[in-house]
């Protein structure tokens, strides 16, 4: 008999919340408390593992745990490799290399000679082997980018997700080095034993973030206007149009991407849309 399903999971920094918040859109029921490290979900035949970041990927790498939650500079930074089953939508941030204001360096051939402070070493020795670039590798965990303060190093590679860390400490990046969020990622052996269980918990979770960039739209119009409204709002495939009580009237219902709302709905108005509702969607599977 095989084990309970093992899931691993951020216990806290910024990819905590979300990525509990996104569980339990996705319909898992659990309790969790700070000094839980493993959870049982009430309503599917699943644990949850509440660990470091860090360690998700070594973990999940290990078959310790069947699915984990990490982001995708953890993921390479460890150099193992694990499929990525969905990228998740948050916790996006970029690896940048940063040098202090008044620094010459304009380019990661400039860094030649530099001491460089992160808690990415690998992935900072990579880039500048890539370029050519002989550069000292600093490794630290936390406050990275106070080290060109303190004398430690002449620059930094470190995360950066509103750029407001390298402003306040008088930084500015020179290049971004790789582009991160959160992803799913999945033992290979669990993949290849029990691939109905982990593409379950992988479809419901894509259907969240799916949902997140979508909006529901239901307006009303005159049967005229449809054509022009349809070309406005195409949807999935194409609106459905519904007749209504009122002679000449119908409902128009559609899928359409949430960015799209801002500059889509004066246009509705201008071409004839009216009493128009825009709704949030929970889950989508396209």
């Amino acid at each position: 008999m095989s084990r309970v399903m093992r899931f691993a999971i951020p216990n806290k920094g910024r990819l905590r919340e979300p990525t509990v918040a996104l569980l339990r859109e996705a319909g898992l029921v659990f309790e969790q408390t700070d000094r839980a490290l493993s959870v049982r979900v009430r309503n599917v035949d699943l644990d949850l593992l509440f660990v470091r970041t860090e360690d998700i990927v070594e973990l999940v790498g290990d078959s310790t745990a069947d699915l984990g939650i990490t982001g995708q500079d953890s993921l390479a930074e460890s150099g193992i490799d694990l499929p990525v089953m969905a990228e998740l939508g948050y916790g996006r941030c970029e690896l940048v290399a940063a040098v202090p204001k008044d620094s010459t360096a304009e380019n990661a051939e400039d860094f030649a000679g530099f001491r460089i402070a992160t808690a990415h070493p690998k992935l900072a020795a990579s880039f500048f082997a890539r370029s050519a670039v002989d550069v000292t590798v600093i490794p630290l965990h936390g406050s990275v980018e106070v080290a060109p303060k303190l004398g430690v190093a002449d620059a930094i590679v470190d995360l950066v997700s509103t750029g407001t860390t390298l402003l306040v400490n008088g930084l500015r990046r020179v290049g971004t080095i790789l582009e991160s969020q959160a992803v799913l990622i999945a033992d290979p052996a669990a993949l290849r034993d029990r691939p109905s269980e982990l593409e379950r918990v992988a479809t419901a979770l894509q259907a969240v973030v799916a949902g997140r960039l979508r909006r529901y739209l239901v307006l009303n119009a005159a049967l005229g206007s449809v054509p022009r409204i349809a070309e406005l709002m195409p949807g999935m495939e194409s609106p459905t149009v519904v007749p209504l009580a009122e002679d000449g009237m119908v409902a128009i219902h559609s899928v359409v991407s949430r960015n799209d709302i801002w500059s889509l709905l004066p246009e509705l108005k201008a071409a004839g849309a009216r009493d128009i509702l825009v709704l949030r969607i929970e889950q989508l599977i396209p």
